[in-house]
């Protein structure tokens, strides 16, 4: 999350309904903070969740083991592997 030495240059506008608008001013006021300080941290702590969900891998002890031997004895690279590293060089510039 964002320190106190960062600058805010960044704006974002919602529209919500009176109804919203109020529940989340109550929220805030429970936690002792302003609405654009409360909205910012909810939605940062909600993108955090997701980004660590859809960034994150977890194998169980079986997978965990196949993986680990794959790195330490990595198959023979097989003809559409081959193909692919092939289309790779063609198609990216370094």
């Amino acid at each position: 999350m964002a320190n106190a030495e960062t600058v805010k240059q960044e704006r974002m506008h919602i529209r919500l309904d009176a109804v919203s608008k109020q529940k989340l001013e109550r929220a805030a006021a429970y936690v002792h903070k302003n609405l654009s300080e409360f909205v910012l941290g909810q939605t940062l702590n909600a993108a955090d969740e997701v980004i660590h969900r859809h960034e994150t891998l977890t194998l169980n002890q079986a997978d965990w083991e196949v993986f680990l031997d794959a790195l330490e004895n990595p198959p023979q690279p097989n003809t559409r592997l081959k193909n692919a590293f092939a289309e790779h060089k063609k198609r990216v510039q370094r």
